[in-house]
């Protein structure tokens, strides 16, 4: 498996990461041909991209995605983009989810809240920053992670 690859499993209706089925379920580790539903695999900047289309479906504003593959070991890539209120906060957050999900690719962590401005969807290998406008300027995540290259900008 590509290391910046992502291979997501459907195994009794749950959905499990290959490291999760590694460490938490060895026997089916070994049997996958005999037990997984469906096998998947999507790289990480497909993921981000898509991701980024939803992000624009829903008209979120000063979308970028940066590669961070050779600055840390959390994560492959950050998708980083701002709305305009709390209502499209939460329905570019909802679209996203929604059109990965189809994907077969469910967040692992959730964080953030309408109130606070900013949400965070932890995919592992894409991480997606949801801002407020006054959030995205004050965190201002671009110039904390100025180093990365930036792969995709819409202003």
């Amino acid at each position: 498996m590509n290391l910046h690859s992502r291979l997501v499993i459907t195994y009794y209706n749950r959905l499990f990461t290959a490291d999760k089925i590694y460490r938490f379920l060895p026997g089916v580790w070994y049997n996958l041909r005999n037990k997984a539903e469906e096998i998947l695999i999507l790289e990480g900047l497909e993921l981000a991209r898509k991701a980024v289309d939803a992000a624009s479906d829903k008209q979120a504003n000063n979308i970028v995605l940066l590669d961070l593959r050779e600055l840390c070991s959390f994560t492959d890539y950050f998708v980083i983009c701002a709305g305009e209120n709390a209502r499209q906060i939460r329905t570019i957050s909802d679209e996203i989810e929604k059109t990965l999900k189809k994907e077969g690719v469910l967040p692992h962590h959730h964080e953030g809240s309408l109130d606070s401005g900013w949400l965070l969807l932890d995919y592992s290998d894409v991480i997606v920053h949801i801002f407020g406008a006054a959030e995205r300027d004050y965190y201002s995540l671009d110039e904390l992670w100025r180093e990365a290259k930036a792969v995709l900008r819409i202003q």
